[in-house]
Formats: structure tokens, C-alpha cells, sequence
């Protein structure tokens, strides 16, 4: 996930989302099906705004410009968080008030299964223009039981790992990215025992956040919070998430491989530029945040490998909600930028790596490289990394919210440094009683 938010703002929703089912949508059909050609504003001379809310990056602003040249009568304006978790704040208050919502808004896929049990609330995105168009697993979670498409998929997160040369060099470690992958190749151990041997040697945190560390764990879980009929996991009975928990902290706060630094926080960002941190697990929508956050920074590089194998981090879906007032007309741009030719662009613009069928075996896109970590092939990197991933965690309606409470739970022992393992475990206990779910 792209972020994280507090417990108080997932209270707050609990509360909204009891009348999302029955809000209004302000006359639009909420019914309503993406159709062949139903929606064509190129001819059109009516002048139409459509907003776009996404987070973090994307790629699209060129993408927007060449829209618009072809479409005269269309302007886009661009809503951008800057986190998942803001964006996914501002969808639900404006689906709980009715109105308020982009004319098209992006979802992160792990809060993604949250909203899908309000269908009614987004236009059917069905249509022969775009079938089979995605990775088969990609379009299931985006789909309900009666076939309901929710949201066209735009990246996927396959991970590799993002490391600075400069330090490695400062370390006495391998700098060229075939022996650091040759270095890492292997499991967690691996991963940590050679971070020990980069702190020791250099007084540098190994990794940015412990949170960061647990994601790219948990993701190789096929069921890491609930069970594949979408009832959660008591947390108290959950020995693989509490393993890993402690594996976490243990390496991050007694080895000190961690910066301990909360992710997109200012400090956060700040820490690109001085040094803070040695390695990330690097999904390919994280090649756009470090390049931003690093400008002017040299150094960063990108290994093909990721401890245990395989891993997907993040991955987002383009959705046309139902009370908007151009529905047609948002439902042909949304379908325009998740094209495959246009991914192919954003990941150039980006690094967020497509889930197209046809993208994923271009040319274009497997000879991509990235001036700013060092000209790495970061087209075959990702095909690579995309091929190693051997399972996609199972994650239900209740999954962002018991992951959040973990979050709080890591950076209560990393960041602020207010409990240690033992006493903020407990209070995740006591925090996952208290949502009530099981």
C-alpha cells in the first residue's frame, strides 16, 4: 500500500459506510454499463471538465496534454493526494455525501476490497473494448460475484530491491547491480544478515521503515489477515503476522537496520537527501517517488532480485464513480489511459509498471531503462520481477483496516519509540478487538 492512516479516520468511516449502500447518486444511473463506442467525445463539440483524483504517481500528466489535443472539447483536471490514504479518505466522504467524487477516481488494490461491497456506487466498466485486456488475477479483484467490473486496472507492484552503489562502496560491498542481486539472491536472512553487515560497517540504516520491511513479508503470505471466505484471522491466533512482527523489529530496532522512519512522512522524504537509508523493496510505482524525493541525488541503482523469490507491493484501478455527471465521457478516458500504449508511456514517465496483457510483452516496455538509477534495465528488471511473483495474498473487505492497526503497531516501537514489541503488540490485540470483526 501507497500509505497509511489512523484508526480514528477508520472509525470515522465505519460510521459513514453504514448508508453508503442507499445514497444518492444524484440522478446518475447507477446501473449504468461501459459500452463500445457508447461514450466517443471525439467528434463532440460540447465542452466537458472531467477531474481525475489519484495519488502519489501515476504518469498521466503528459498523458492528460495528449488527451486533450485530440479531444478539444475536454479538459482534465487532476485532483492528486499525496498518499493512498488521503485519496482514500476524500472517496469515502464524497460516496457517504453523495456527491463530491471525481468523474474518475483511482483505488488502491488493498483498499479496493472495502469499497467493492458497494457496487451500486461505481458505473459497470464492462465492455468488448477492453476484454482481455488485463492479467487475469488482476481483473478478478476488480470484479464482483455477478461480474460487475468496478475498476479498469492501470500498474502492478512487482519488487525488486533499490539500493545506493555509493554506499554499498562505502561498505566495501558489491556496487554493480547483477553481483548486488547475486549478494541478496536467497531469503530474509539473507536480506538481513547482509544489512547487519552494512550498519556495522557504516553506521547507516540498512532499510527506511519497518513498516516498509513487513509489507514485502506479508505479501507472500497467501492468507495474511483473513481467511479466503473473507472472515478475518483473530490477530491473538495469527502466528505467521506475529512472526513476522517480531523478525521486524527485532532486525530493525536491536540490529538497527531501520531508519525508523514513517513512510511518506516529511522526514521520510527528507531522508532521500541525506543519506538516511541504503536499500527499499522497490515495487516499479516506487522508481517515481525516489527519483522525486532524490533529485540531484546519485547513486540509486535497482537490483533483479527481492528476498524469498517473489513479491507485488500496490497496483491501482482507474473507477468511474456512479454520481458523476459525465459518466460516458469519463468511462472513454479512463479506458484511453489504462490502453496499453498509454501504460506503456506512464511507466516510461514513472516507472508504474503495467498489468496489460499486450504491454507486458513489448518491446518498448522490455527495453525501457531509467537514467536515474544508473540507466538500469528497469523494463526486463520488472518483466523479471513480475515473472517471480508466485502468489497474490488473499485480501477481503477488512484487510486495510487490520493492516493499519500493524502499521501503528510497528511505529509505535520504531518511530516514536513509545512501546516496545511486547506492549504495543498488545494494544494491536486490543485494537482489533475493538473493530469488531471477529
Amino acid at each position: 500500500m501507497r500509505g497509511r492512516r489512523s484508526l480514528a479516520a477508520l472509525a470515522a468511516f465505519s460510521v459513514l459506510s453504514i448508508g453508503l449502500a442507499a445514497c444518492s447518486s444524484d440522478g446518475a444511473d447507477t446501473d449504468s454499463t461501459a459500452t463500445t463506442g457508447s461514450g466517443d467525445t471525439s467528434d463532440s463539440t460540447e465542452q466537458i471538465t472531467l477531474t481525475v483524483a489519484t495519488f502519489n504517481e501515476f504518469g498521466y500528466e503528459d498523458l492528460y496534454k495528449e488527451y486533450m489535443d485530440a479531444h478539444p472539447n475536454i479538459k482534465i483536471e487532476e485532483k492528486k493526494a499525496a498518499t493512498s490514504n488521503e485519496a482514500q479518505q476524500n472517496l469515502k466522504t464524497a460516496l457517504g455525501a453523495g456527491s463530491g467524487a471525481a468523474d474518475i477516481e483511482a483505488i488502491e488494490v488493498d483498499w479496493l476490497p472495502e469499497l467493492m461491497q458497494y457496487p451500486d456506487q461505481f458505473t459497470d466498466l464492462t465492455s468488448d473494448a477492453v476484454e482481455g485486456r488485463w492479467l487475469d488475477w488482476k481483473t478478478a479483484s476488480a470484479t464482483t460475484a455477478d461480474g460487475k467490473l468496478i475498476g479498469y486496472g492501470t500498474d502492478i507492484g512487482p519488487e525488486g530491491v533499490c539500493y545506493r552503489s555509493d554506499l554499498f562502496e562505502q561498505a566495501g560491498l558489491p556496487t554493480d547491480r547483477e553481483e548486488v542481486a547475486a549478494l541478496l539472491e536467497g531469503d530474509w536472512d539473507t536480506y538481513f544478515s547482509v544489512g547487519k553487515q552494512f550498519t556495522d560497517a557504516t553506521g547507516i540504516p540498512w532499510y527506511d521503515a519497518s513498516v516498509a520491511t513487513f509489507q514485502g513479508m506479508v505479501n507472500q503470505l497467501a492468507n495474511p489477515l483473513e481467511n479466503s471466505d473473507g472472515t478475518p484471522i483473530p490477530l491473538a491466533d495469527n502466528s505467521d503476522i506475529k512472526d513476522i512482527y517480531n523478525t521486524v523489529l527485532t532486525q530493525s530496532v536491536d540490529n538497527n537496520l531501520s531508519a525508523g522512519l514513517e513512510q511518506w512522512s516529511d522526514d521520510w522524504v527528507a531522508a532521500f537527501q541525506n543519506d538516511g537509508f541504503a536499500t527499499m523493496l522497490c515495487p516499479g510505482w516506487m522508481l517515481g517517488v525516489i527519483e522525486g524525493n532524490a533529485a540531484g541525488v546519485t547513486g540509486w541503482d535497482i537490483a533483479d532480485v527481492f528476498p524469498g523469490g517473489g513479491g507485488n507491493w500496490g497496483g491501482s484501478f482507474l473507477t468511474v464513480p456512479a454520481q458523476g455527471k459525465n459518466i460516458d465521457a469519463a468511462v472513454e478516458l479512463a479506458q484511453w489511459l489504462t490502453a496499453p500504449e498509454q501504460q506503456i508511456k506512464a511507466f516510461e514517465a514513472k516507472g508504474t509498471f503495467p498489468s496489460q496483457v499486450e504491454a507486458l510483452s513489448s518491446e518498448t516496455l522490455l527495453s525501457q531503462t531509467n537514467e536515474f538509477f544508473n540507466n538500469a534495465p528497469t523494463g526486463q528488471i520488472l518483466a523479471n520481477r513480475a515473472d517471480a511473483v508466485e502468489l497474490q495474498p488473499y485480501k477481503g473487505p477488512n484487510y486495510f483496516a487490520i493492516y493499519n492497526i500493524l502499521a501503528d503497531a510497528l511505529n509505535r516501537v520504531d518511530v516514536s519509540g513509545t512501546d516496545d514489541a511486547s506492549s504495543s503488540w498488545d494494544k494491536a490485540l486490543s485494537d482489533f478487538d475493538a473493530l469488531g470483526i471477529g
